[in-house]
C-alpha cells in the first residue's frame, strides 16, 4: 500500500495543472501519508497480530498507542490536503520527526537481524524519501507562492 500510494501521488501530481512542487506536496500528504498512516493505524489497533508480524515484532500493548498515533497523523494529513500552507507545514514537521524516529528504530532492528519486509525494505526507503521530499516540497511551495510558513 505505501509504495502504490507513493507512486500514485507522483503520477497524479505529474498529470495536474498547478506547479509541480505544491501538487506533489498535496498528493503525498493525502495518499501515502494520509491514507497510508490511517491504514497502518487501523492495522496496529484492530489487527495487531498482522501488523506486528509484518515488521518482525511481537504484539505489544504499544501496538494500540502507535496505531492511534498513526491514525491521528493520517487523518490530519488528509485534512491538510484542503488547508493552507502553515497547516501543511505543521503536518510536515511532525512527519519528518516521526519518520526520523521510525528510521532509527527500524535500522536498529535490522542491525539486530530483523529484515522483515515492513521493517527493512521498500517501506523504509519510502519513509526516508518522505523525510527528505516533504520539507523540500514545502520550501519550494512557500518560495514559489512567496507565502510565509
Amino acid at each position: 500500500m505505501p509504495a502504490i500510494s507513493f507512486v500514485l501521488a507522483l503520477v497524479v501530481a505529474l498529470l495536474r495543472g498547478r506547479p509541480f512542487a505544491p501538487r506533489l506536496l498535496d498528493w503525498l500528504l493525502l495518499l501515502p501519508i494520509g491514507v497510508g498512516y490511517t491504514w497502518a493505524g487501523i492495522f496496529h489497533v484492530f489487527f495487531p497480530d498482522i501488523a506486528a508480524q509484518s515488521i518482525g515484532w511481537q504484539v505489544s500493548p504499544f501496538e494500540f498507542e502507535i496505531g492511534v498515533a498513526d491514525m491521528a497523523i493520517g487523518i490530519t494529513a488528509i485534512i491538510s490536503f484542503w488547508q493552507r500552507l502553515p497547516f501543511k507545514a505543521a503536518v510536515v514537521v511532525y512527519i519528518v520527526l516521526f519518520n526520523l524516529g521510525v528510521t532509527v528504530g527500524h535500522l536498529r532492528d535490522a542491525m539486530a537481524g530483523n529484515f522483515a519486509a515492513n521493517n527493512f525494505g521498500l517501506l523504509l526507503v519510502i519513509t526516508i524519501a518522505e523525510m527528505v521530499l516533504l520539507p523540500l516540497l514545502l520550501y519550494l511551495t512557500a518560495r514559489d507562492r512567496r507565502e510565509p510558513l
